[in-house]
């Protein structure tokens, strides 16, 4: 199941930096992840400063 980010990314960039397989980037006015290269390890939503990243 791979994650997804929600409206309350602040666009911090912390969750880019913490994915190992390059699944996260900078998008129009948040951060996206692309589904089919996510691996849902959730390193990204453990390292999100304010929570705005959850398991689809």
């Amino acid at each position: 199941m791979a994650y997804k980010i929600t409206d309350a990314c602040l666009s911090c960039g912390t969750c880019e930096s913490a994915c190992p397989v390059g699944a996260i980037s900078e998008g129009e006015s948040t951060y996206k992840i692309d589904a089919d290269t996510c691996i849902s390890c959730g390193a990204c939503s453990n390292e999100c400063p304010v929570s705005a990243i959850e398991a689809d």
